[in-house]
């Protein structure tokens, strides 16, 4: 263990030195509060590479409340002392927030010591654009696994505060689109103090996200500016999202509901802190387009085959970070080990997507100046439509917006009866003999009836001769007008009526006094034809008619 932290030490120092800018970048390097971001970037690797390693040393226990507030401090010479490494960077102070209360939200999330340490400090980090109006810095570590960010005082502060809440939160339900911090720290230079705290990455950079939004459920200047639309990979809002994806993103129904279920609950938790103004980062990637890149893409990104075992962060994908395991359900995407842990879903036009999703910019809490803003914009504007609003309010109609505007379920259409048993004849021999017995019960529950109204007009002179016990008279089956009625009636149960159909028929027999008449059953094409036939003596009567019924 201790040799692999050294080794990584060293890399660290020679990567912080030679981090200094991506290829083709040098004459786009940043600035942030004075400072280059190369020097930045360098002081980030040298300081958590010093702290998480003297961290090690000091036996595990249990998290108090004072350690929410313990901030540690080191001092990193130029030229190096017992403790530190040399470097090329101005001499500067390392501050780290709440050590051992970040060391076990790092092990709450299996993050190993050294595996944290080898994906901060082995290589250099990776600047990334900032489409927000923060100004604030962002570096991304080359295995794509952490996200570091530059913040405010206030927002280092509040985060802070935030602490006792957080690890309760966190020990209740990891499973979560909350940020997941990782550490907080200061470097300070030159009386300048630059913040940043250390978070897990939304979007990874290993799959190509064909359109990122950034949504609050908002529509006041929620659209995305002319400047940010020119970059490559712009990230949209609102607005723009209404206009693409006018009709939502559909998941299925066990997805759906855990993605809501997050959601809620992480707005409540937010609102109990009184949180506003935070976005739903939203990364959609295409799976029917661009194949090739994908795959140059993934070439390009493969992680360094040097480091000992990979890591993997618990609840890291979105698809962990939603309730339960979001099965792919109804037929929307089948399992590959190549979706990167998104959420498959599919648009409006039926295109299949992999989603990555997470909650951003939480560090705004509801204070004077935020009620001062929207008090202001609520005079000049609508003020159900602009950013800035109460916790409660906030919350409710960011909710509404993501189950309402953005996220849809599926409406599964069950298939009809008819269609589910013509997959098996033998499905379909058990439905017609359930129609045949059906039907049959009727018509002995209704023999006496049919049998009168059926009878011929000799049966009727000799009942009018009182001989209606004569033995040899013998009672007619129903005639074609009862049957057609019968026929009508089956037929407001989607049964359908034809009066020709020859088939070889399987027959059954039912007797009426000692005289049959046949019912018959054929199976043709996947169709039951239910057949009822007179007996022969009436088919003078009736002309001969066959009543054949489909279902």
């Amino acid at each position: 263990m201790d040799t692999n932290r050294t080794e990584i030490l060293k890399r660290m120092s020679s990567a912080a030195e030679n981090g200094d800018a991506a290829p083709g970048k040098q004459n786009e390097e940043k600035t942030y509060k004075k400072t280059a971001s190369s020097a930045i970037k360098g002081a980030i690797q040298l300081g958590i590479g010093y702290t998480v390693g003297n961290l090690t040393s000091k036996p595990e226990r249990d998290v108090l409340m004072q350690d929410f507030y313990v901030v540690e401090s080191v001092f990193l010479p130029s030229e190096g002392s017992n403790l530190t490494p040399a470097h090329h960077f101005p001499d500067f102070r390392f501050k780290t927030y709440a050590p051992l209360a970040f060391r076990y939200f790092r092990e709450l999330f299996g993050i190993k010591p050294d595996d944290y340490l080898y994906s901060i400090c082995s290589e250099p980090l990776i600047e990334l654009s900032n489409p927000g109006a923060s100004g604030s810095l962002f570096f991304v570590t080359s295995d794509d696994e952490f996200i570091i960010k530059t913040v405010q005082h206030k927002e280092a502060e509040f985060l802070q505060k935030l602490l006792p809440g957080y690890y309760m939160n966190l020990n209740q339900n990891p499973r979560t689109l909350l940020p997941k911090f990782y550490g907080l720290y200061c470097m300070q230079s030159g009386g300048i103090n630059i913040r940043i705290v250390v978070m897990n990455n939304v979007l990874p950079r290993s799959m190509r996200m064909h359109f990122t939004y950034d949504l609050k459920g908002s529509t006041y200047k929620r659209r995305a500016s002319r400047k940010e639309r020119e970059k490559s990979n712009p990230t949209f809002k609102d607005l723009d999202f209404l206009q693409d994806m006018h009709e939502g993103l559909y998941f299925d129904i066990e997805t759906y509901n855990a993605l809501m279920k997050t959601l809620q609950r992480d707005c409540r938790v937010l609102e109990s802190f009184k949180i506003m103004d935070y976005s739903l980062l939203l990364g959609i990637h295409i799976l029917d387009h661009c194949l090739k890149e994908k795959e140059e893409e993934t070439a390009q990104n493969v992680p360094d085959a040097k480091r000992p075992g990979m890591q993997k962060v618990l609840y890291s994908t979105a698809m962990e970070s939603i309730q339960g395991p979001g099965k792919s359900g109804d037929g929307i995407i089948t399992e590959n080990p190549d979706t990167m842990g998104g959420i498959p879903a599919k648009s409006h036009k039926g295109e299949k997507l992999l989603l990555f999703m997470g909650i951003i910019d939480i560090l705004q809490s509801y204070r004077l100046m935020k009620k001062l803003e929207h008090s202001w914009k609520a005079l000049v504007y609508d003020g159900d439509t602009v950013s800035v609003h109460r916790p409660s309010f906030y919350a409710d109609r960011f909710l509404k917006f993501m189950n309402s505007r953005v996220f849809k379920k599926i409406q599964v259409l069950k298939a009809s009866p008819s269609k589910k048993r013509c997959n098996s004849i033998a499905a379909l021999k058990a439905t017609s003999q359930e129609i045949v017995s059906s039907i049959s019960q009727e018509w002995k529950d209704e023999k006496r009836d049919l049998l009168t109204e059926g009878q011929s007009f000799s049966s009727l002179d000799e009942e009018a001769l009182g001989s209606r016990h004569r033995p040899d008279l013998v009672p007619s089956t129903p005639s074609l007008f009862e049957a057609a009625s019968l026929a009508t009636t089956i037929s407001s149960s989607s049964l359908y009526v034809n009066e020709h159909y020859p088939h070889d028929r399987t027959t059954l027999y039912s007797h009426s006094k000692g005289l049959p008449s046949s019912s018959t059953f054929t199976l043709e094409e996947g169709t039951i034809y239910l057949t009822a036939e007179p007996a022969a003596l009436e088919t003078q009567d009736d002309n001969a008619s066959v009543l054949d019924v489909y279902l």
